[in-house]
């Protein structure tokens, strides 16, 4: 339980017995002892029995201890909000917890609302807005690369490689402006080649940084791969060696599958939702229809398919429609079976892939495991995760970030566009402005609140 704010040693101490004093940046142990006056009952047993021992001549009553602890204070700047911070680390009781919150409160303290402890670091000027942001994408981490890297960007990675960007335009800006304000001075003004060069030399990393965002995007959320296919092709036995576990039914009947199955696994440290479908033919009852019907579903859902035919048996018309059907999607076609291999497929396959369609060819075999590594190897090549694996991690991984960019390469090319019809600098300026400001307001020097109080309030409480 965290305590943050001036009066946080104060709060804390009474309901602390400790083996010595508080010292900034170490944690003591002590045990969690119930204050004298907090409850009325304990406080008129306790008084009762001080009258006694007081007549008596003995010592004061020893206070209940109800949990051992360990108790580490932080003296400010020198903490996560650069307030003064206390934190106490009980055995995890959810009833001694909710005591310890129930006693700081009662002595003036008040819940912190979600995110406000983050919030208040970036307030106070500990991180910046894209490291405030990194601290939530770190909790809601499902694999470990996600966790590295929203570790990479809680460290600064995305205002490093923005920081350099700033600063030329916020020299471009300056030389500008020293031309316009110190004209009668003999301040030289930048010729339009020089202004373009300086432009373009911004504009560049810009748009590097804004072709990250398909693939941060997907280290973020992850993806959705729909495996879809004629009746026994091999579709479940397919899902069940990509997840490792018997997750899906596996028969020799036909139409086994009538709703849809799903997993999510890590892929090269990616979440991939493997989604199992029914097979796809000329259904045979009501339940079957609408298991296809769900089927064609995931597969103009997904971000990705996986297309499965029968290595064992010649394609068939239902295969090239369904081939068909995904040309212009990003899909994978997996030949399954090959260990049962047939001639008739060999030589019915030759034309199988759509032209100009986007799929690639993997065989496999869902029974000896044949192929598997290739299938994962080519779902990372389609979201790049063999490109940007040892990649710099300052990427864009948001939505908001993504957008703040793009306007920010907006206004250079209005910029550009005004030194290229000779418009007044002042006017250049205008547009230089306000690539900047979106660049700020990605890490938060000029975001507004409402921007604030949104990003913040999708933080869990004491965080």
């Amino acid at each position: 339980m965290r305590i943050a704010g001036p009066e946080a040693r104060a709060i804390a101490l009474p309901m602390l017995r400790l083996k010595q004093d508080l010292e900034p940046g170490r944690a003591i142990f002590g045990e969690l002892i119930e204050p004298c006056g907090a409850d009325p009952i304990v406080r008129e047993n306790a008084g009762n029995e001080l009258g006694n021992q007081s007549r008596a001549g003995a010592p004061a009553p020893h206070k209940q201890r109800i949990d051992e602890v360990v108790v580490t204070y932080f003296a400010k700047p020198h903490s996560y909000t650069t307030d003064d911070v206390v934190e106490i680390s009980a055995h995890g009781s959810p009833v001694v917890l909710r005591h310890i919150v129930e006693l700081a409160i009662a002595r003036g303290a008040r819940l912190a609302e979600p995110g406000e402890f983050t919030m208040r670091a970036f307030l106070n000027g500990r991180i910046d807005l894209t490291q405030a942001e990194a601290v939530r994408d770190l909790i809601e981490s499902q694999t470990l690369f996600q966790a590295k890297v929203a570790a990479q960007q809680l460290g600064g990675a995305l205002s490093r490689r923005l920081q350099p960007i700033k600063q030329k335009l916020v020299e471009l800006i300056a030389l500008l402006e020293a031309g316009i304000d110190f004209a009668e001075d003999d301040v030289s003004v930048l010729p339009p080649e020089r202004i373009m060069e300086q432009i373009t030399s911004i504009q560049a990393p810009l748009v590097e940084l804004a072709g990250s965002f398909g693939y941060g995007k997907v280290v973020h959320e992850g993806l959705t791969l729909a495996i879809v296919g004629r009746p026994n092709v091999g579709k479940s036995s397919l899902f069940n060696r990509l997840v490792e576990r018997e997750r899906a039914i596996v028969t020799a009947t036909p139409g086994t599958t009538r709703d849809l199955v799903s997993e999510t696994v890590a892929i090269g440290g990616i979440p991939v939702e493997l989604v199992d479908t029914a097979g796809i033919r000329r259904a045979l009852d009501e339940a079957e229809s609408i298991g296809i019907q769900k089927s064609m579903e995931a597969l103009a859902d997904a971000d990705l398919v996986l297309i499965v035919l029968d290595c064992s048996q010649p394609v068939t018309v239902e295969d090239r429609e369904l081939l068909q059907q995904a040309a212009q999607r990003p899909a994978i076609v997996v030949e399954n079976k090959v260990d049962v291999l047939s001639a008739e497929f060999s030589a019915s396959s030759s034309q199988l892939l759509v032209p100009s369609s986007q799929m690639r060819e993997v065989r496999t075999s869902a029974v000896t495991g044949e192929g598997i590594t290739e299938v994962r190897s080519e779902i990372l090549r389609y979201v790049g995760g063999e490109a940007h694996e040892s990649a710099e991690s300052g990427f864009l991984t948001n939505v908001r970030h993504q957008s703040r960019v793009k306007e920010s390469i907006t206004a250079l090319d209005a910029a550009a566009a005004a030194v290229r019809k000779n418009i007044p600098h002042e006017m250049v300026l205008l547009d230089l402005y306000n690539g900047l400001r979106a660049l700020d307001e990605i890490t938060g020097a000029t975001t507004t609140d409402d921007i604030l109080n949104l990003i913040f309030s999708s933080f869990c409480i004491g965080k």
